[in-house]
């Protein structure tokens, strides 16, 4: 009885969790990937939803939730938090891609919407499953061996240490040599920087999302943007293609106390110059947005809708600060606005606060001008900036493509 009646309880109470309601004309998909197709080994599967905004977990918000892709396996109970593991990736710092792995041979996948409990909506928002085959490698790729004595570490960071909520880290390096990713060294390699995550799966690529953070391109350092609390920081070094060396070179998994930065004391140091503007949020230095729709050059209806992407950062409403997330804003036939403030908000700087990955907009025939320029919970652009270039669009007259020349 001692054992029943807890395991009775919890029984209880998951059948008393309640789903969050979810519009019937929502609809989830994969974009740029059908059933069947042939893929690599390793591809970016990337997802779109429409009817409904993208929020982070944790974040109650009527009409919202975020991705989960299932892999090899069916739709899971309904009214339960979805499972996390190999099988069941979560996206709950709101991201709308990822980079997976998969071994030769067919693989299913499927995407399902959660609330910010983890739990399906009600009706449940799920895309199609598909099949997709993977084709056998010509041959296995070995992990890079590591040089005996090569050590990765923080930089004036101990364990324990109090850092204020915008703080630079700094990472060092010995016996081996920094390599940005892409380039094959037999004694090389770069940083990766893991926060308040487990160190992952040794023998596949590193995952890049706001917890496990890239430096492919050979930085020693990172402006960080954490909340108040206690976190853990982690280096571990990948090789060419993100895959931790043979063994692996790691530094110690350390604690750091959060405060906020009037009370960060002596570490007072990190936060932003006076008279710099409001002040920044960090951002990776390889977080990148994009068009997935249109691209630049192309020739467009006048109502016409703009779909948009980001890679190496999490989506997140505006007034939600989290670190490494934000939301995008669509910038029509304007220049850059300034980065030190918040972004203006009218039929030229479009906002997309409730964390849309789309915008279906209506423009005049003729050429136009569209940037992505990533903003924090109040608006104002990170640092650096996460923007595109600007690309030109033509808006064609009437609502028909012209006609093709027999």
């Amino acid at each position: 009885m001692a054992i029943a009646l807890p395991v009775g309880e919890a029984v209880a109470q998951a059948r008393a969790m309640q789903r969050s309601p979810a519009p019937a004309t929502a609809k989830l998909s994969f974009i740029g990937l059908a059933d069947n197709d042939r893929v690599p080994g390793k591809l970016t599967v990337r997802f779109a939803i429409s009817g409904m905004e993208i929020a982070p977990a944790g974040q109650a918000k009527r009409n919202a939730g975020h991705h989960h892709l299932l892999i090899d396996t069916g739709l899971p109970a309904l009214d339960q938090p979805i499972p996390s593991d190999f099988n069941h990736i979560h996206f709950g710092g709101g991201q709308t891609e990822a980079e997976i792995a998969l071994t030769p041979g067919r693989h299913t996948l499927q995407l399902l919407f959660a609330d910010h409990n983890h739990v399906p909506h009600d009706p449940p928002v799920v895309s199609e499953r598909i099949t997709v085959e993977v084709a056998a490698d010509p041959a296995d790729k070995p992990r890079s061996a590591a040089a005996r004595g090569g050590r990765v570490f923080f930089v004036d960071l101990k364990d324990g240490a109090t850092i204020p909520t915008r703080a630079k880290i700094r990472f060092g390096i010995e016996g081996i040599v920094i390599t940005p990713a892409g380039t094959v060294s037999a004694n090389g390699g770069h940083h990766h920087l893991l926060v308040d995550a487990e160190v992952p799966a040794l023998d596949r690529e590193i995952p890049s999302d706001f917890n496990h953070l890239h430096f492919g391109r050979g930085q020693t350092e990172v402006e960080l943007s954490l909340p108040p609390g206690e976190h853990t920081l982690q280096l571990l070094l990948g090789d060419h293609e993100h895959v931790p060396h043979d063994p692996p070179v790691m530094s110690e998994r350390i604690r750091v106390r959060v405060v906020d930065t009037a009370q960060a004391g002596s570490v007072a140091s990190a936060a932003p110059a006076a008279g710099a503007g409001r002040p920044r949020t960090a951002a990776p230095n390889d977080a990148a947005v994009y068009f997935i729709y249109p691209k630049d050059g192309a020739t467009i209806f006048p109502s016409s809708t703009i779909r948009f992407g980001l890679r190496n950062m999490g989506v997140a409403p505006a007034g939600v600060a989290k670190p490494n997330t934000g939301h995008h804003h669509l910038l029509v036939d304007v220049p850059t606005p300034a980065l030190g403030e918040p972004i203006p908000s009218d039929l030229n700087h479009i906002h997309l606060g409730g964390g849309q990955t789309e915008r279906r907009i209506t423009l005049p025939p003729g050429k136009h001008t569209l940037q992505l320029l990533l903003a924090d919970a109040n608006h104002v652009p990170h640092d650096p900036p996460v923007m595109t270039e600007r690309i030109t669009v033509t808006v064609m007259a009437g609502g028909r493509r012209p006609a093709r020349r027999r």
